[in-house]
């Protein structure tokens, strides 16, 4: 009897004792929709009647299709020509509904012709979200109608650090010789968006605010706090310069989102709201005469306007704001979503601020982190996050209550590109690790060397058939 190997492994898998032979692979699947089966539920037969697939939704069929292209990997043909696939039974559905990856395109500007290929990848493992990162200190990577300086100076930088911020900073040897950037206009993201949305893989874009803003007000200094020009931030870490609390500034936030609202259809629209400093407010003259107006009592409270300004445009759409954990800090509307990243940023801490969650832990789910000993691994910002590390990863305590569980949307890996420039590194850190993530998103971990195994005897030659790049299995 023949393995499948199926990544992630679904719910249920049922061999059969014999061999199905059918006529053609693709023609014979037989499909249809069920009114008894949830939204992403299915079930694939491969019996002596043929192969057939029943889903509870159109999004179910896709799923199932991705399934049912696995199970063709374990096709042979008789010499009559004909295909020849194991007798099985699968009954399926996701644990979870968000089932993502956030590929960070400010730091090192990723083409559109790689996140199409991420989306394949992404529908082959059953994966529903990809999250955009795409404004930063370092690069402002989305076309806005009436700020054209956003890309035209805010999409491009002279140039970039090599090596570790802390270590090379101020030697001229760890510097690029050439300028970096690159946008994309909202017909090239209207595009994506569709071919994502036929392979069931859903696009969120985010606008980090109302810090990690240096590209924008290099772009637009009156955005800033400061009266002297500033450039767009070439090397990493967090930068001090954060929006200023004026009203130029927040018709800005407006009109943004509400053409990122324009050209993205889905229901979240993330905002970041992570790692705002206060040092520009506490000296602002203009800072403290907007804490005035508003009977503010700290500089953090300028950053929940922001974020209630921002929750004003997103909701009059009718979607939702998701940012990252700190958006806790600025006493969030209730209906936000929190997408917890930092250590202690757990389902209880999201419970306990009345905010549903999606999990994307640094411990494990950062694939920018090394995955063995930086002295034989290429360039990472640090940390240490192995396949068996990812493969563990427990997105509910086991104690969870029914309330928390119904809070945690789902699960999502994180790639920050600040050590990855190019393509080949960025499919080196994510695989086989986001193989790992899907299974652990899907709610179907088990034995970890039972993992391994289906990876090494089967699945990592779907990668290899699709282009993908990994880090061979050690």
């Amino acid at each position: 009897m023949s393995e499948l190997h199926l990544v992630p492994q679904p719910r249920s898998v049922i061999m059969a004792r014999g061999d199905v032979v059918l006529d053609g692979p693709a023609a014979a699947l037989t499909e249809s929709i069920s009114d008894s089966l949830g939204d992403e539920a299915y079930r694939l037969v491969v019996d002596a009647d043929g192969a057939s697939l029943t889903a509870g939704s159109d999004r179910g069929l896709l799923l199932g299709r991705s399934t049912w292209s696995q199970v063709l990997d374990a096709a042979t043909t008789d010499a009559a020509g004909r295909t020849v696939v194991p007798g099985v039974r699968i009954e399926d559905e996701p644990a979870h509904s968000w089932r993502g990856l956030m590929v960070d395109c400010s730091r090192h500007f990723t083409p559109v012709a790689e996140l199409r290929k991420l989306i394949d990848v992404l529908a082959l493992h059953r994966m529903n979200r990809l999250h955009l990162h795409l404004t930063d200190d370092q690069g402002w990577r989305v076309e806005i109608a009436g700020w054209p300086l956003l890309t035209e100076v805010g999409g491009y930088r002279p140039r970039t650090l090599v090596g570790h911020h802390r270590r090379s900073e101020g030697s001229e040897s760890a510097w690029t010789d050439e300028p970096h950037g690159g946008y994309y206009t909202q017909d090239e993201l209207r595009g994506l968006i569709t071919y994502g949305a036929s392979r069931g893989v859903e696009l969120i874009p985010e606008i980090d605010l109302p810090g990690h803003m240096q590209a924008a007000i290099a772009a637009y200094p009156e955005l800033g706090n400061l009266d002297e020009p500033i450039g767009v931030r070439e090397t990493w870490g967090i930068s001090d310069h954060v929006l200023a609390p004026t009203e130029i500034a927040f018709r800005f936030v407006r009109e943004v989102l509400t053409q990122v609202i324009d050209i993205f259809p889905a229901q979240w629209l993330h905002i970041g709201g992570d790692e705002c400093p206060t040092i520009e407010w506490e000296g602002s003259q203009q800072a403290r005469e907007f804490m005035s107006e508003r009977g503010l009592t700290s500089e953090r409270q300028i950053q929940r306007e922001f974020i209630t300004a921002a929750h004003e445009v997103i909701s009059a759409a009718g979607r939702t704001l998701i940012g990252w954990d700190e958006i806790v800090e600025a006493e969030p509307p209730a209906d936000s979503v929190a997408m917890l990243w930092r250590a202690g940023a757990d389902v209880p801490f999201s419970q306990r601020h009345g905010l549903t969650c999606v999990y994307a832990n640094s411990a494990t789910l950062y694939l920018d982190h090394y995955q063995e000993d930086p002295e034989t691994e290429p360039l990472a910002i640090g940390g240490l996050s192995t396949l068996a590390d990812v493969y563990g990863t427990e997105e509910l305590p086991a104690d969870a209550t029914p309330e928390q569980t119904e809070l945690l949307l789902g699960v999502q890996a994180q790639l920050w590109r600040e050590y990855v420039p190019t393509q080949e590194h960025l499919e080196y850190m994510l695989f086989p690790r986001l193989c790992a993530v899907s299974e652990v998103a899907w709610g179907t971990r088990t034995d970890y060397v039972q993992f391994v195994h289906r990876l090494g005897n089967g699945h990592l030659a779907r990668l290899d058939r699709l282009g993908v790049g990994y880090r061979p299995l050690t």
